[in-house]
C-alpha cells in the first residue's frame, strides 16, 4: 500500500471521512468510506456496496482495518456466512440476502473501517467507517470544602466536576451565575484530564479555578458535559452548588429580638452581627451608669446575650466588639440603647383603712412608669369596676362596704404591662353573721360538725350553748369561721344549738335546730305495693269486660225477681259462679235489659247471683 493510502487509513480511524487523495500513476482514486454511527450495545448494520448482482455478493470476505491492519473476520461462500475466530466470532451474522453483515453488542473498541471485498468477476473494496456513541452520566460536582478568601494571589479550587462512562470524550463548559466561564490569566483557570475504562469509555474531570472577590460569595456555580449521539448533539448539567468565600470583616453591628417595645419580664436576646466571613470573636459590652465606663456582659456559647426575665435595670447603653483572630484588629459597633419599660410596685393610701358605718373613704393609688400609665380600681370580690383613675371615693359606708379593693396600674401602649395592689376596708360594727337560722338533718347519736361564720369589725369571737370541741379559722382580717363536734342526744334535739359571735361594739346570734331524719319505705316493698294494685285494677277491667260481652250477646238476663242464674253451655256451668250485691236504691239503679225486654220490679232489692262458669 502507498504512503498516501496508509495516511488516509490513519486519518480514518480518527476521523469521520477522509477526503479522496491521489494514487500512484495510473491507480484509481480511493473513494471516502461510508459512515455508519451507533450507541454503545446496540446492532450496528455494515452493508456492503458493491455491485448489487447476485454473483458479485455471493463471494464476499469481510475484514475489520485497526491501524493500517487488516483482519479476516467473516466469509460469505454462495449466500452463505462463517465467522473467523477472533474477537467477532460471536457478534456477526448476515442480514438482507447476505448483501448486510450485522455487528451485535456494539463497544467503544468496534470503532474503525470495515471492508467487504468481492471475488467475482473482479476484485472490489468497500469500506465502512463505524462511529460508536456513548452518553455520559448525570455529571457530579463537589465544590471546595475548606473555601477561598479573596485576598489569594492565585486562582483557587472553586469545584470539580466529573462525567463517568462517556465516549467519545464529552466537552465540559463551566458556568458562573448563568453565564458560561472562559479561561482568563490569572483570573479563571480550567483543567480537565480523562481516563479511560475498562470498557473502553471515557472519565473526564475538570477542576475550576478562579480568583473570587466577596460579591461571589453567593454565586452559583454549575458544570455542563456537551456530547453526541447518532441523534444529534446533546447536554447534562449538574446542579448547582455555592462555594464558601473569606473576606474580611468591615462591620459590626448589635441586633435585639424581639423587635419593638420591651416590657419587664421578656425574654430579650442581644446579638452581635458582622459583615465579615467567618465571623470575629464577639464580646457584648454595657455602661455603667454611674461610672460611664463600658463592663462587658456574660454571653452564652454563641456568643449571644440572654435577658430572662428582662428587668428595668437591664436598660442602658450596649455596644458591640468584634476580634478578627487573623488580623487580631477588633472593630467596634454603634451603641445602641436599650429600654426595658417596667411600672413600679402600686402603693395605696391609706395602707389599712378602718371606718365607721356611715362616714366616707378616699383611696389614693400611686406608681411609676417608663410610660404614661392608666389606673383602675376594681372590687376584688366581683371583678366589678369601680373608677377609672388613680383615686376612689366611697361615701356613706356601708357595712357590705367592707372587704378588698384592688388597683391596677397599666400602660395602654404595652400590652401587659401593669402591676396591681389589694387594699382590705375594714369598716367599723357590731358582729354580722352569715346566717340568723338555720335546719340541720341529723341521725341520733351520730357526731355533728356544725360550722358558724360571722364577720365584723373588730374581728368578733365565736361561742357555743352547748359541751363539744370547738375550732376557729380567719377566713380574712374581719371573717372567721368556727366549727363544733357535737354529739347529738335527745336533749340536743329538744333544744337546738346556738353559736354567738361578739366583738367590742356587740354580739349576734346565730340558731341552727336539729332534726331527725325520717325513714323512707324500702324501694322493693314500694314496687311490690304498686305491682299489686296494677294487677288488681286489670283483674277488674277483665272482669267489666267480661260481664258487658255475656250482657250484649242476650246470657245475662235480668229481672226484680230476686237471683237468676245465667245459662251457659253445659261444660262450662261449675267453673266459678260471682254474687254481685247492690245497696243502691231503684230509682238509682240501671236496669240490666235482656234479650227479652224483662225488666226487674222497682221494689226487689233482693240479691242477685249470677253464674260465670267460664
Amino acid at each position: 500500500m502507498g504512503l498516501p493510502r496508509l495516511v488516509c487509513a490513519f486519518l480514518l480511524a480518527a476521523c469521520c471521512c477522509c477526503p479522496r487523495v491521489a494514487g500512484v500513476p495510473g491507480e484509481a482514486e480511493q473513494p471516502a468510506p461510508e459512515l455508519v454511527e451507533v450507541e454503545v450495545g446496540s446492532t450496528a448494520l455494515l452493508k456492503c456496496g458493491l455491485s448489487q448482482s447476485q454473483g458479485n455478493l455471493s463471494h464476499v470476505d469481510w475484514f475489520s482495518v485497526h491501524k493500517e491492519k487488516r483482519t479476516l473476520i467473516f466469509r460469505v461462500r454462495h449466500g452463505q456466512g462463517q465467522s473467523e475466530p477472533g474477537e467477532y466470532e460471536q457478534r456477526l451474522s448476515l442480514q438482507d440476502r447476505g448483501a448486510t453483515l450485522a455487528l451485535t453488542q456494539v463497544t467503544p473498541q468496534d470503532e474503525r473501517i470495515f471492508l467487504c471485498q468481492g471475488k467475482r468477476p473482479r476484485s472490489q473494496e468497500y469500506r465502512i467507517q463505524l462511529r460508536v456513541y456513548k452518553a455520559p452520566e448525570e455529571p457530579n460536582i463537589q465544590v471546595n470544602p475548606l473555601g477561598i478568601p479573596v485576598n489569594s494571589k492565585e486562582p483557587e479550587e472553586v469545584a470539580t466536576c466529573v462525567g463517568r462512562n462517556g465516549y467519545p470524550i464529552p466537552q465540559v463548559i463551566w458556568y458562573k451565575n448563568g453565564r458560561p466561564l472562559k479561561e482568563e490569566k490569572n483570573r479563571v483557570h480550567i483543567q480537565s484530564s480523562q481516563t479511560v475504562e475498562s470498557s473502553g469509555l471515557y472519565t473526564l474531570q475538570s477542576i475550576l479555578k478562579a480568583q473570587l472577590v466577596k460579591e461571589d460569595k453567593d454565586a452559583q456555580f454549575y458544570c455542563e458535559l456537551n456530547y453526541r449521539l447518532p441523534s444529534g448533539n446533546h447536554m447534562k448539567e449538574s446542579r448547582e452548588v455555592t462555594v464558601p468565600v473569606f473576606y474580611p470583616t468591615e462591620k459590626v453591628w448589635l441586633e435585639v429580638e424581639p423587635v419593638g417595645m420591651l416590657k419587664e419580664g421578656d425574654r430579650v436576646e442581644i446579638r452581635c452581627l458582622a459583615d465579615g466571613n467567618p465571623p470575629p470573636h464577639f464580646s457584648i459590652s454595657k455602661q455603667n451608669p454611674s461610672t460611664r465606663e463600658a463592663e462587658e456582659e456574660t454571653t452564652n456559647d454563641n456568643g449571644v446575650l440572654v435577658l430572662e426575665p428582662a428587668r428595668k435595670e437591664h436598660s442602658g447603653r450596649y455596644e458591640c466588639q468584634g476580634l478578627d483572630l487573623d488580623t487580631m484588629i477588633s472593630l467596634p459597633s454603634e451603641p445602641q440603647e436599650l429600654l426595658v419599660n417596667y411600672v413600679s410596685d402600686v402603693r395605696v393610701s391609706p395602707a389599712a383603712p378602718e371606718k365607721q358605718e356611715g362616714s366616707s373613704l378616699t383611696l389614693t393609688c400611686e406608681a411609676e412608669s417608663s410610660q404614661d400609665l392608666e389606673f383602675q380600681w376594681l372590687r376584688e370580690e366581683t371583678g366589678q369596676v369601680l373608677e377609672r383613675g388613680p383615686v376612689l371615693q366611697l361615701h356613706d359606708l356601708k357595712r357590705e362596704a367592707g372587704g378588698s379593693y384592688r388597683c391596677v396600674a397599666s400602660v395602654p401602649s404595652i400590652p401587659g404591662l401593669n402591676r396591681t395592689q389589694l387594699v382590705k376596708v375594714a369598716i367599723f360594727g357590731p358582729p354580722w353573721m352569715a346566717f340568723k337560722e338555720r335546719k340541720v338533718w341529723v341521725k341520733e347519736n351520730m357526731v355533728l360538725n356544725l360550722s358558724c361564720e360571722a364577720s365584723g369589725h373588730p374581728r368578733p369571737t365565736i361561742s357555743w350553748n352547748v359541751n363539744g370541741t370547738a375550732s376557729e379559722q380567719d377566713q380574712d382580717p374581719q371573717r372567721v369561721l368556727s366549727t363544733l363536734n357535737v354529739l347529738v342526744t335527745p336533749e340536743l334535739l329538744e333544744t337546738g344549738v346556738e353559736c354567738t359571735a361578739s366583738n367590742d361594739l356587740g354580739k349576734n346570734t346565730s340558731v341552727l335546730f336539729l332534726e331527725l331524719e325520717r325513714k323512707l319505705p324500702e324501694p322493693e316493698s314500694q314496687g311490690v305495693v304498686i305491682v299489686a294494685v296494677i294487677v288488681c285494677i286489670l283483674v277488674l277491667a277483665v272482669l267489666g269486660a267480661v260481664l258487658y260481652f255475656l250482657y250484649k250477646k242476650g246470657k245475662l238476663p235480668c229481672g226484680r225477681s230476686g237471683k237468676q242464674e245465667i245459662t251457659l253451655p253445659p261444660s262450662r256451668k261449675s267453673e266459678f259462679v260471682v254474687e254481685v250485691k247492690s245497696d243502691k236504691l231503684p230509682e238509682e239503679m240501671g236496669l240490666l235489659q235482656g234479650s227479652s225486654g224483662d225488666k226487674r220490679a222497682p221494689g226487689d232489692q233482693g240479691e242477685k247471683y249470677i253464674d260465670l262458669r267460664h
